[in-house]
Parts: C-alpha cells; structure tokens; sequence
C-alpha cells in the first residue's frame, strides 16, 4: 500500500460528458454538484501527481487542496470539456512555484551560513525570521516581477532566455526584475 490509501491516477468515470452535450460554447458556471463530483474523481489523482514531483505528502496534499480552490474561483472561466487538463496544469504550476520557493530559501541559507560559520541560536532565529519575510516579500510582488525574479534567481537564466519563455521583449523582464529588486531593497533593507 502506497502513501496513501486510496491510490487511484485516474477518476473512475467521467462526470462531464453528461454536461457536455453538443454545444460549442462550454463556460457554463460549474455548478456544485459538478465541482463535487470534480473533486471525488479527480482530488487523489491530482495529490498522487503531485506527490510524485515533490515527494512530499504533506505538500502533495496542500497543493491538490489549492488547485481545486482555484477551479471554484474560476469556475465560470472553465472549459468543461478540459477540465482534467485544467487541473493538471493548475497544480504542475503551484508545486513549480513551491519548489521554487523552496529553493530560493535554500540558496540564501547555503550562501549565509557560508558566512557566518558559528551558528548562534541569536543567528538561527535571525534566519528564521529573514526567511519568512523573504517569502511574504516574493509573495507580495507583482506576477510578473516575481515570476522573472524567481527565473533570473532560481533557474539562472539569461534575460533574452526568460523573454523568449515568457514571449516579452527583454527591456520588459529589465523592467520587471527592476520592479522585484527595487520592492526586496525596500522592504528587506538588502541589495542584491
């Protein structure tokens, strides 16, 4: 028995096609009963792909949580007939930005303790807290900003490499990671 107790990849019907019938405009609200339905079918398979990125049940869990909190909040923007990819594609996207998150954290610690070789409890309580308002600070940037930020930072790519993925001019990622520089000097007190 793995992880977790009901190990399923896949729903075992499809709830949609029902819904679907032959129309072509598909963005009908998503009613309660069929989020309901979503979330029996689809919520230990999201967990379960989730899981199987980051190796992290705990994380697996939140993660499946927030995609299907996003699909109520979108729920008038979905396409019924692809909303199995929908999910997908939500949570992919919140563990890449967990991890990324993750990693940056890990990045300033490796780089602080080389620093500083005596860890002190006053030192680990420092970056206990610096941690945390680094993340509230990458979490309180713009989208874009942040998103160019954790690109340049985490992934170590270029400028012309982050336009060409995120299809901007590269003055536009100068502008943004200006913008995310200039909110973490300012509310950090630290250049980088």
């Amino acid at each position: 028995m793995g992880i977790f107790s009901d190990f399923r990849t896949e729903p075992s019907h499809e709830i949609l096609i029902l819904s679907l019938g032959s129309s072509d405009k598909q963005f009908s609200k998503l009613t309660e009963s069929e989020y309901r339905q979503l979330f029996e079918d689809y919520f230990p398979a999201i967990r379960n792909y989730i899981y199987y990125k980051t190796s992290n049940p705990i994380l697996a869990e939140d993660i499946a949580q927030d995609t299907f909190v996003k699909l109520w909040e979108n729920r008038a923007k979905i396409d019924k007939r692809t909303v199995k990819s929908y999910l997908y594609t939500i949570s992919g996207n919140l563990a890449i930005n967990q991890l990324k998150r993750q990693q940056l954290q890990y990045k300033f610690i490796n780089q602080s303790s080389d620093r500083y070789s005596n860890e002190s409890p006053e030192f680990k309580l420092e970056m206990k807290e610096y941690e945390s308002k680094l993340q509230a600070v990458i979490a309180s940037m713009p989208k874009g900003s942040r998103e160019v930020f954790l690109m340049n930072r985490i992934e170590d790519l270029k400028y012309k490499e982050i336009a060409e993925r995120l299809g901007i001019s590269v003055k536009a990622v100068e502008k943004r990671m200006s913008k995310a520089l200039q909110i973490i000097r300012e509310k950090l007190n630290v250049k980088l």
